[in-house]
C-alpha cells in the first residue's frame, strides 16, 4: 500500500501572512454583511502553518482578487527567513534524517549527489544561443543550481554551494538573458533565485550583490520597466513559465525590492489564470502531455513559492479543472509507457516530480501509475554535469510519494477531455499490462503547437506501441531555413514539414490535399459503456471542399479488438482516399486484405472489411521527405486507397486485432456508420 505522503512541512515561520490574508480577505467581505454572520474560520492547519500537499483553507479566491495594498501587508508583514522558496528553514535537517532513514527518499538523495558531483569540475555554461533561444543553457542552469542546492541542503557541503556560486556569477555576467525569447529569462531567473535563495548564508557578500543584481536587472524589473511584455497575458504554457519565473526572482530578492515584488506576484495572480483555463473542465491540456510536464510543473512551482513564502497560494489551485489534471499523464500514458503525444511532443514519458505534488495533495495515489519506469530510468541514469534533462528531480525529495502498489486505481477505462483540443481515451484494463488502449484526438491544426492530426489515433496492445505519431519536427531545424514555421496558415511553411502535416498522421487524405487549417473538429458521441466503448469525431471542417462530410469512429470491441470505422459522403466521384497508420511494427507482405505487424514476439493483425476491394500497402516514412525533414527510423505507414463511386460516399472499417486477442468473425462485427453508433 501507498505509505502517507513524506511532503516536508512549509511554510514554517509564516502563519502571519496566511493568517493576514485571511483575515483580510474575510474584512473585504463582510465590509456589508448583516450582523451575525460569522465570518470563515482559518484552519487548524494554517496556524501551524501550510503543508506541502495541504490545502489552503481559503475555498472561494479563484480567480485570485487581491488588492495591491493588501498585497503589499501581506508581503511587508511575511517572515521572509531563507531558504524560502519551496521549503521552510525547519525543513532542511528534517530533508536531511528523512533522506537517511527512508529507502525511496535514500536512493533518491543518492542520484541527487551523484549529480552534483559531476557538475563540480565542469565549467560554468556560457551565452551561447541555439537560434534565437538560449532556453538549452537556461535549462542547463536550472538544473545545476537545483541539484547543487539541494546537495548542500542534504549535506552542508561547502563544495557545492561554492560551485553553485561560480555558476551563478558566471551567469550574472552575461550581457543579458535573451528577452526576446522570454522563457529563456523566465527559467534563468527561476535558477538564480532558487541558488541564491538555498544557499545564502554560504554566499559571500560581493556575491550575494552581484547575483540579487542580475536577478532584478536581467529578470524581474525587465517587465515592469521595458517592452518585454508580450508574455504577460499568454494563454499556454508560456504565461506559466514565465510567471513562475519572474515570481520566483521576486520573492528571492523582496526585501531588496519591494514594489517588484508586489507588482510581480499581483501581475501573476492576474495573469497566469488565462494558461490555468486550459485545465477547465476536466484537467486536460490542449497542446498535449509533453507540454503539460512544461507548464504545469512551472505552475506547480508557482503556487508552491507563493504557499513557502507567503502563506497562501491565493486561490490559484482552485481553478477549474486544476484538481484533476494530476491525473492527465496516467490517463495520456498507454500500457507501453508512451504517451499519447498529440501535437508538438514526443511520446516518452519523463520523471514528474509535479505528479507526486497533485497526488500527495489530493490524496490520490493512482495518479502515480505510469510513473515507476521512468522515475527508475531517472535514478538509474549515468552522472551529467552538462545536461539538461530531468533538472526538476531534486524535487522529488520535496513532494515524492511512493508508487503505488496494490492501490485501486480511480481513473476511468474511458475519458474524454471535453475542452477546446478534444481527445478520447478508451482502455481495456488498468492493471492488465498487457491491456488494449486507444485515443484519439479532434480539435483544430491551428490549435496551440497544432498538427494536422485531426482524426489521428495512437494504439497499444500487448504491452508494445503499434500506431504511433512521429511528434514534433526540431523548431531550430526549420527555423533556421528561414521557415514559417509557426504561422497556422494554410500556406505556410508549417504544413510542408512531414511530421506537421496530415500526410504523417494516422488519418485520412482525400486526393493528395492537406486538411484545412483553420478546420475545427469535435466529438459527436462518446460512450462508456462497457459493452461498446466508443469515440465518433465529426471530421468535416478539416475536409471541407474535399468532402461534405466525414465521420470517423473508434470503438473498443469486447474481444479486445479495435474498430475504426469511417464515413465519407459528398465525394467527388472517382477521388481517392488514403487510410493511413503509421508504425513501428515490422509488417508482413503487402497486397491483401490482411496485414501482420511483428514487434518482437508481439503481433498485430490489421484487417480492411471495406472496401472489399482494398488492399494494404506500404509508405515509407523512415526517409526524409524533404531536406528539411528528419528522418523517421524504424517506421512504416501501413495504408490502403479507396476510390469514391458515383453517389460520393464511401464507407472504410478497419479491425486491428492483437496477438494475444481472439478476431471476431466480420459478420459479428457492429459496422454501422459511427454516427448511428449511439442510438
Amino acid at each position: 500500500m501507498l505509505k502517507p505522503c513524506r511532503c516536508l512541512v512549509a511554510g514554517i515561520g509564516l502563519t502571519f501572512a496566511a493568517a493576514l490574508f485571511a483575515g483580510l480577505l474575510i474584512d473585504s467581505r463582510c465590509a456589508d454583511a448583516d450582523e451575525g454572520v460569522s465570518p470563515p474560520k482559518v484552519s487548524e492547519q494554517t496556524s501551524r502553518g501550510l503543508a506541502f500537499g495541504a490545502r489552503e483553507p481559503l475555498q472561494d479566491a479563484y480567480p485570485p482578487k487581491v488588492s495591491e495594498p493588501m498585497l503589499r501587508e501581506i508581503i511587508a508583514k511575511a517572515e521572509l527567513t531563507r531558504p524560502r522558496l519551496l521549503m521552510g528553514p525547519a525543513d532542511v535537517q528534517s530533508l536531511r534524517d528523512r533522506s537517511k532513514s527512508d529507502p525511496a527518499m535514500r536512493e533518491v538523495a543518492q542520484a541527487v549527489l551523484r549529480d552534483a558531483d559531476a557538475m563540480l569540475p565542469t565549467k560554468p555554461i556560457e551565452r551561447i544561443q541555439e537560434g534565437r533561444r538560449l532556453l538549452g543553457q537556461s535549462r542547463r542552469a536550472v538544473r545545476r543550481l537545483v541539484t547543487l542546492g539541494m546537495a548542500y541542503q542534504l549535506t552542508g557541503r561547502q563544495a557545492y554551494a561554492d560551485r553553485a556560486a561560480e555558476e551563478m556569477l558566471a551567469i550574472a555576467a552575461f550581457s543579458d538573458w535573451n528577452p526576446s525569447h522570454y522563457l529563456d529569462v523566465a527559467e534563468m531567473t527561476f535558477a538564480m533565485a532558487i541558488g541564491y535563495d538555498w544557499l545564502y548564508e554560504q554566499l559571500d557578500a560581493s556575491t550575494r550583490e552581484t547575483v540579487r543584481q542580475a536577478i532584478l536587472e536581467k529578470g524581474v524589473r525587465l517587465p515592469l520597466d521595458t517592452k518585454h511584455t508580450g508574455w504577460t497575458r499568454a494563454r499556454n504554457n508560456w504565461g506559466q513559465v514565465c510567471h513562475a519565473g519572474m515570481v520566483a526572482g521576486a520573492l528571492a530578492v523582496a526585501e531588496h525590492d519591494s514594489d517588484a515584488a508586489v507588482r510581480t506576484v499581483q501581475r501573476a495572480l492576474e495573469n497566469v489564470t488565462l494558461s490555468m483555463a486550459m485545465y477547465d473542465p476536466k484537467g486536460s491540456y490542449p497542446e498535449g502531455p509533453g507540454y503539460w510536464s512544461y507548464g504545469t510543473t512551472f505552475n506547480v512551482l508557482l503556487i508552491a513559492m507563493l504557499e513557502s513564502a507567503l502563506g497562501t497560494s491565493f486561490g490559484l489551485d482552485q481553478a477549474p479543472g486544476f484538481d484533476q489534471t494530476g491525473q492527465y499523464p496516467a490517463l495520456t500514458t498507454g500500457p507501453s509507457g508512451l504517451t499519447f503525444n498529440y501535437a508538438d511532443g514526443g511520446s516518452g514519458r519523463g520523471c514528474e516530480p509535479a505528479v507526486h505534488w497533485f497526488a500527495a495533495r489530493y490524496e490520490r495515489p493512482d495518479w502515480l501509475l505510469g510513473d515507476h519506469q521512468p522515475h527508475q530510468r531517472a535514478l538509474a541514469g549515468r552522472p551529467d554535469g552538462n545536461s539538461s534533462s530531468n533538472r526538476f528531480l531534486p524535487l522529488l525529495l520535496l513532494w515524492m510519494q511512493e508508487s503505488p502498489v496494490d492501490v485501486a486505481p480511480q481513473m476511468p477505462l474511458h475519458w474524454t477531455s471535453d475542452c477546446k483540443v478534444p481527445i478520447a481515451l478508451h482502455r481495456s484494463s488498468w492493471e492488465d499490462p498487457q491491456a488494449v488502449f486507444v485515443g484519439i484526438k479532434a480539435g483544430s491544426p491551428s490549435g496551440p503547437h497544432g498538427h494536422m492530426d485531426a482524426g489521428s489515433f495512437v494504439l497499444d496492445a500487448d504491452g508494445v506501441r503499434w500506431a504511433v505519431d512521429l511528434g514534433a519536427e526540431s523548431y531550430h531545424r526549420i527555423e533556421s531555413r528561414g521557415m514559417s514555421f509557426w504561422s497556422m496558415s494554410q500556406n505556410s511553411d508549417r504544413w510542408q514539414v512531414f511530421r506537421q502535416s496530415s500526410l504523417s498522421h494516422n488519418t485520412l487524405v482525400i486526393g493528395d490535399s492537406l486538411q484545412v487549417a483553420a478546420g475545427n473538429t469535435k466529438f459527436v458521441r462518446f460512450s462508456d459503456d462497457a459493452a461498446f466503448p466508443h469515440s465518433v469525431v465529426d471530421l468535416s471542417p478539416v475536409y471541407a471542399g474535399q468532402a461534405e462530410q466525414v465521420h470517423r469512429g473508434v470503438a473498443l470491441l469486447p474481444s479486445g479488438e479495435v474498430l475504426v470505422r469511417d464515413r465519407l459522403t459528398g465525394l467527388a466521384p472517382g477521388t481517392s482516399v488514403r487510410w493511413g497508420m503509421v508504425t513501428p511494427g515490422k509488417p508482413s507482405e503487402p497486397g491483401e486484405r490482411s496485414l501482420v505487424l511483428r514487434q518482437g514476439d508481439a503481433s498485430l493483425t490489421m484487417r480492411i472489411l471495406s472496401p472489399a476491394e482494398s488492399a494494404w500497402t506500404l509508405v515509407d516514412t523512415a526517409q526524409p521527405k524533404n531536406e528539411w525533414d528528419s528522418p523517421n527510423r524504424g517506421t512504416v505507414m501501413a495504408a490502403f486507397h479507396a476510390v469514391a463511386p458515383a453517389s460520393g460516399t464511401l464507407d472504410l472499417t478497419v479491425v486491428l486485432t492483437p496477438g494475444s486477442r481472439r478476431p471476431t468473425p466480420p459478420d459479428q462485427i457492429n459496422v454501422a456508420p459511427p454516427l448511428t453508433w449511439s442510438e
